[in-house]
């Protein structure tokens, strides 16, 4: 009777470490582009380092060595930050994941012997032990690999257009323009891609049933000579799951490409504009890298987030069959 005692609570506070810690990686993604931005404005332009880093260098005015110095350590020292912000994130995320993964099939299995036996006769015992084992480590995507990395994204994009808006606001409003255009990709692709991915999943629990109700009555199967029939019935739910996951591959590629060229177009456009506020002497070379470096990570979360959102619907999917057993 204890396993009917132990609590088995899931909430969002077992995600917020995780979030936390992969917070830390927007400030860093910010620092990474400034050595580029050092070494070709202070080391080959002649002009003074940012206000912040001169303190780093004796006296008033640091010569091109100095500031090359500058630039190279700053670039190993946030390298170095980055990979340890990355190990650590790596390590604390497999282990929130495979706990939490664990305390939701400890619940899920515990209320699954409390249905009645009514209820095993009518659904099987398969379907349970579908979602048990294949849909319970969907809550693992959803916390961990889908919130934290939203959340990061997130906070990384707004760092980037206040700071690109800083260097030239008609650059940065040029770079959001696309964000719309994404947004609204994703809202009308979202809205079937979860009861896609939920057939997809009743499908492959069919063909597992299969599988279970072959082997549970192997001898009769045999002594009526019924293998082949089984087979065929095997092979008929299990083409139809890899017909289901094929559409939703072309679907979900589709939808990439149409991201991957808006953001493109982004680029382009900011290419073009960029280049030729340097010709018009308001914005220094320098700038310009700075800024091109920061679309790139700029587009790098827009395209994670829209990515996430996409591949969150078979996530979804599986969480909602399994937490449709909770509620039988």
């Amino acid at each position: 009777t204890e396993i009917y005692t132990v609590p088995y609570t899931l909430s969002l506070h077992d995600a917020l470490p995780v979030c936390a810690l992969s917070l830390l990686s927007a400030p860093l993604a910010l620092l990474l582009p400034l050595p580029l931005k050092i070494a070709v404005d202070s080391v080959l332009g002649g002009q003074p380092l940012p206000a912040a880093l001169r303190p780093l260098v004796p006296g008033g005015a640091p010569s091109a060595p100095a500031a090359l110095a500058v630039a190279a350590g700053l670039a190993l020292a946030v390298a170095v930050l980055v990979q340890l912000q990355g190990l650590a994130s790596w390590v604390l995320e497999t282990y929130t994941g495979e706990q939490l993964v664990l305390r939701f099939r400890a619940r899920l299995f515990a209320h699954v012997q409390r249905l009645s036996l009514a209820y095993h006769d009518r659904h099987g015992t398969t379907d349970s032990t579908y979602r048990i084992q294949y849909d319970a480590p969907a809550i693992q995507w959803v916390l961990i690999h889908g919130v934290a990395p939203l959340l990061t994204s997130a906070v990384l994009l707004g760092g980037m257009v206040a700071v690109t808006a800083g260097i030239d606001r008609q650059l940065a409003a040029v770079a959001l323009a696309v964000v719309p255009v994404l947004f609204l990709i994703r809202q009308v692709s979202s809205r079937g891609l979860r009861s896609r991915w939920t057939r997809v999943r009743e499908i492959e629990s069919a063909a597992m049933s299969v599988v279970q109700e072959t082997l549970a009555a192997l001898r009769v199967v045999k002594a009526f000579g019924q293998e082949q029939r089984e087979q065929e019935r095997f092979l008929d739910r299990a083409t139809q799951g890899v017909r289901g996951q094929l559409r939703l591959a072309v679907l979900q590629g589709g939808l990439d490409l149409l991201v991957g060229l808006t953001m493109a177009a982004g680029t382009a456009a900011v290419l073009v504009i960029g280049v030729r506020h340097v010709q018009a002497g308001t914005l220094t070379l320098g700038n310009l890298l700075i800024v091109m470096a920061y679309l790139a990570q700029l587009y790098a979360p827009l395209e994670t987030v829209s990515r996430k959102l996409g591949q969150l619907q078979a996530s979804l999917a599986s969480a909602d069959r399994a937490f449709a057993l909770l509620d039988q």
